[in-house]
């Protein structure tokens, strides 16, 4: 078990190190920074003194070695629009795009587990083909033409729930249905698929053939070995919410850390974009961890492999 754990931290060591010289390769492919921090009146005396407050007149090793320990000590830099630290701009918009990718990921768990159990013990019934048709749509249907489409049935015609913005406690409602309609589909797809796995099987002919009742086969034996792929997933699925949720953001201008990516590529910012990306990174590797951890004492196999 500790030499799995060893292997996964040291993989997601090796993830982080080749993101940063990637964010550090593409930081100084974009030009020099000082085009966008100085005017174009600045003397070769102001352009020379922060050329050297920035490190930009050492070697490209050297400057990779200062903004690795930056890094770590948690310092992005300063914003060149914003005039404050990265880590600051960071700090505010990070809870609303956590808070939206909790919110999928409960409305993806919440409809899509149920649906494959019931698509799979009723098969092509009723709720098998409602299922079929959410993933078709889930699997089908891009982000923002959804996200346009529930705007303007909920919020313009009926006028139940906000069309944007983070006002609202209701707000969140057509943003997080939109995030995670694909994640429904696909839970929905793994645990149907999982569950008429394990129902075939010999364990649940002979639990049958003991006489046990149908709700104690699908609830107790059949969806214990069917649920581990979901839960896999539903954990993975979270890092994709948070990091992918730019389009989302954009389309309910949702004040996430996706709208702040956009904005600060749009305007140059470099050292916001950098730190943006980063905070990406690290949500999504540990979000990956964390599920490596629970699938190794969830499944013994993994744990002794």
């Amino acid at each position: 078990m500790q030499r799995f754990l060893v292997r996964r931290l040291f993989i997601t060591i090796l993830t982080l190190l080749a993101v940063s010289v990637i964010i550090f390769a593409l930081a100084r492919a974009a030009g020099d920074p000082r085009y966008l921090l100085l005017s174009r009146q600045a003397d070769v005396a102001h352009w020379d003194a922060l050329g050297e407050k920035l490190g930009l007149d050492k070697s490209y090793i050297h400057q990779y070695g200062i903004f690795i320990k930056d890094l770590v000590q948690g310092d992005f830099g300063d914003s060149i629009v914003e005039r404050r630290p990265v880590i600051d701009v960071i700090r505010d918009r990070i809870r609303p795009t956590v808070e939206l990718g909790l919110a999928a990921l409960l409305w993806s768990t919440m409809v899509g587990v149920p649906l494959g159990i019931l698509g799979a013990v009723r098969r092509d019934g009723i709720f098998d083909r409602i299922g079929k048709f959410i993933a078709l749509i889930g699997q089908s249907a891009p982000p923002f033409w959804l996200g346009i489409m529930l705007i303007f049935f909920f919020a313009v015609r009926l006028e139940w729930l906000p069309p944007s913005g983070r006002e609202d406690p209701k707000s969140i409602v057509l943003p997080a249905i939109t995030l995670g309609w694909w994640f429904v589909a696909v839970n929905m797809r793994l645990i149907r698929s999982a569950m008429l796995d394990v129902l075939d099987s010999e364990y649940i002919k002979l639990a049958r053939a003991k006489g046990a009742s149908e709700r104690s086969i699908i609830w107790k034996h059949a969806l214990k070995n069917a649920v581990i792929p979901a839960l896999t997933f539903a954990g993975i699925s979270l890092g994709s919410m948070v990091t992918g949720a730019v389009v989302v953001e954009i389309v309910f201008a949702w004040p996430g850390l996706g709208r702040l990516a956009v904005d600060s590529m749009l305007r140059s910012d470099y050292p916001l974009l950098q730190g943006v990306v980063i905070i990406f990174t690290l949500l999504y590797l540990m979000s990956a961890l964390l599920v490596d951890i629970l699938y190794a004492y969830i499944d013994p196999r993994i744990r002794y492999a």
